[in-house]
């Protein structure tokens, strides 16, 4: 079997993990950048060569356990990917597992999203994006990758951190004083308090790496300049993990250029850091 950075065996199996990684290698309604589906293979091979004693937080997070789940492969419409995402999500959070997912584009975050307000009625939803993906529709559907917090803005406390681009057709779903974009974070040295404060106890993380300036992450779909870099994201995400119940998180659209593996290992860093995050702080 494959384990997550190669870890022990006794440490990867799903009746002791606390952990659970659903891999959802979907790519089928970007419109620019193709790539998404490759991102859990990139990412658990740069995992592998990831040391796994974290400096931070003094731990070694695996030993709590992580089981990748059987990939979600459904892609014969977005609807029906979406759908068995979100059964895939709640069978493990029945489970009583911390359930993460990568993707894929963002489109899969909506099944997880739904998965989770349907166990935490109070939940909200926070964004770090480059795209503020509100819109109703899209192309005939409302699970493009455009369309992949539209469901949560209304069914949600949604709040966006890091955008730099939208469709005017956007800005009736947005909620200004949950909006932080790349523009206004540069004016308020607070900003990350003020996102923390914004959010309420229960919390979904939804990460798409074009968050991040292009400069640290070219190998997304759409890169947008003027991104997050890393030092200051981890700061944000460390006072939401310290400050309040992250009860789960995707992070998604890492499309991996071949022979540049910086993006794919920042990737599995990242994904190692939250859980180090949500188990040692």
């Amino acid at each position: 079997m494959r384990t997550f950075a190669g870890i022990d065996e006794k440490y990867a199996q799903e009746s002791s993990a606390d952990a659970v990684l659903i891999p959802v290698p979907y790519d089928g309604t970007s419109t620019y950048g193709k790539g998404a589906d490759k991102m859990p293979e990139a990412m658990f091979d740069a995992a592998e060569n990831m040391e796994l004693y974290d400096i931070e937080t003094d731990s070694e997070v695996y030993r709590e356990g992580i089981f990748i789940a059987p990939e979600v492969s459904e892609d014969s419409s977005p609807e029906a990917m979406c759908e068995a995402v979100q059964n895939e999500v709640n069978k493990y959070l029945n489970k009583g597992k911390f359930v993460t997912v990568i993707g894929g584009e963002h489109s899969v975050a909506i099944g997880s999203i739904k998965a989770f307000k349907s166990k935490y009625d109070d939940l909200s939803v926070l964004q770090l994006d480059a795209h503020s993906d509100l819109r109703p529709e899209y192309e005939g559907s409302a699970c493009n990758h455009a369309c992949a917090l539209h469901w949560a803005s209304k069914n949600t406390n949604l709040v966006q951190v890091g955008i730099r681009s939208m469709d005017k057709i956007e800005k009736p779903f947005l909620k200004e004083e949950n909006l932080f974009t790349s523009y206004a974070i540069r004016e308020n040295e607070f900003w990350q308090s003020d996102v923390v404060n914004s959010l309420g106890r229960n919390v979904y993380i939804t990460i798409d790496l074009d968050v991040f300036d292009p400069s640290i992450m070219p190998s997304t779909g759409t890169p947008e300049p003027g991104g997050l870099l890393w030092n200051e994201t981890l700061d944000l995400l460390k006072m939401v993990f310290k400050q309040k119940n992250v009860v789960g998180f995707d992070m998604v659209e890492l499309a991996p250029i071949e022979g540049l593996h910086g993006p794919d290992f920042m990737a599995a860093k990242l994904y190692y850091k939250l859980l180090s995050y949500k188990f040692n702080l």
